[in-house]
């Protein structure tokens, strides 16, 4: 095995949670990063870090109240790095922290803390990926930015936008359009999806990930997080980038009134609603259309104006089939209105004895109809790559690490 690439030195590194992704990502670090210390941090995690001389082990969780204070004990060095990996903290709150303390921060997704996505007195918009999107973006506006800070930059969201770039690159080319050179910006990026007359894309993946093992009825299995795939699934509504193209509305959207205004929400759970997609391994299948911030995010990014007016924007949104378990899992939860405790979840990982997770973007409506760009990684090359978690977690950690090596290239 060749020696694995060092991409920088980092004096304090706290990581925010030790589940599926926490796990997984806490060796790929130690791989790739010189360091001082790394504290990890979590209430509940799925098993006890191995701890010495370089990692610490705070068996605590995070609050609105004590959250700077614990966090002030841990960055004391001149570059620290906060990679929140966690569920049921507020990313708002912590990466404005990071910002005034000059730390570099990193999650996979914006959360808030615990309890908000089930508080049904909170409006609905605002539980929202859309809302949380929307109000985290006025909050990191208000501060004379220190260093870098990077949101949702895991597999999806994150992953998947580069995914995109790189299939307009080969779209032009297949279909012989003229690309003199890689557009540079935002507005140039946005005009060759124009260009190319791609009107939709899918956020289009495929767990066939299966264990050996029987679950249950009113267990939820999972190849990740359990918590954040209820949450997402079950608790916020179903959410979509919303094409300039589309002539119709389903009839339970709903339009946002403020923001960028990129996209709708449904009045019901992702778990919920199904959609049409299509994956390499084993073609057309339907998927679950739950929510995600890339469908917001991408649909805004490749948005073209002219004159402070919208004329172009793609559809975006996630269509997901999860491994067999979760699909079963997930259609328990919704028919029966209601989701097992946590005493009944499980993430599989040691458990895997095959599969893989195909994840990618599936561009269409241009003219080569359809085009799938993305990943397959099957849970042997996993393995064989990195220890401590699945096919999922990898596509996961491994964005996490290119994000962590950005943010200290660009601070």
């Amino acid at each position: 095995m060749e020696t694995p690439r060092v991409y920088g030195y980092i004096n304090d590194i706290c990581v925010i949670g030790h589940g599926s992704i926490g796990k997984g990502t806490l060796p790929l670090i130690k791989r790739h990063f010189k360091f001082d210390k790394i504290t990890i941090i979590d209430p509940h995690p799925v098993e006890l870090p191995e701890v010495s001389e370089t990692v610490e082990f705070i068996q605590v969780g995070l609050t609105r109240d004590n959250f700077k204070e614990i966090l002030d004990g841990i960055f004391v060095g001149k570059v620290g790095f906060c990679v929140n990996l966690s569920v049921g903290t507020s990313s708002s709150e912590i990466m404005q922290y990071c910002q005034a303390k000059g730390v570099f921060y990193i999650d996979t997704v914006k959360e808030e803390w615990e309890g908000y996505y089930s508080n049904e007195d909170v409006e609905l918009w605002k539980r929202s990926n859309y809302g949380l999107r929307e109000a985290l973006l006025r909050d990191v506006r208000k501060h004379n930015r220190k260093t870098t800070a990077i949101s949702c930059c895991g597999a999806n969201p994150g992953m998947v936008s580069w995914f995109v770039k790189q299939a307009l690159i080969n779209l032009a080319k297949d279909i012989g359009f003229p690309l003199p050179e890689e557009p540079k910006t935002r507005n140039e990026w946005g005009k060759l999806m124009k260009d190319l007359g791609v009107k939709g894309i899918h956020i289009a993946e495929r767990d066939t990930q299966r264990s050996n093992e029987i679950r249950d009825p009113k267990e939820f299995w999972n190849t990740w997080s359990v918590d954040g795939f209820i949450s997402e699934g079950y608790y916020q509504p179903s959410e979509l980038g919303w094409g300039t193209h589309e002539k119709w509305v389903p009839k339970e959207a709903v339009f946002h009134r403020e923001g960028c205004q990129a996209a709708i929400y449904m009045t019901k759970p992702g778990m919920n609603v199904t959609v049409k997609t299509w994956c390499p391994t084993y073609g057309p299948q339907m998927g679950f259309l739950v929510t995600h911030d890339e469908a917001i995010s991408i649909s805004d990014y490749f948005t073209v104006k002219e004159n402070d007016e919208v004329v172009y924007r793609p559809t975006c949104h996630y269509a997901y089939h999860p491994c067999a378990e979760a699909v079963a899992s997930a259609l328990e939860a919704i028919g029966s209105g209601e989701v097992p405790g946590e005493e009944k979840w499980k993430i599989l990982e040691k458990e895997v004895v095959s599969g893989m997770d195909e994840l990618g973007v599936l561009l269409f409506g241009h003219a080569k109809n359809a085009y799938w760009y993305g990943s397959q990684l099957d849970i042997k090359s996993t393995r064989e790559r990195a220890p401590n978690q699945n096919a999922t977690a990898l596509q996961v950690t491994s964005a996490i690490i290119a994000g962590m090596t950005w943010a200290l290239e660009n601070p």
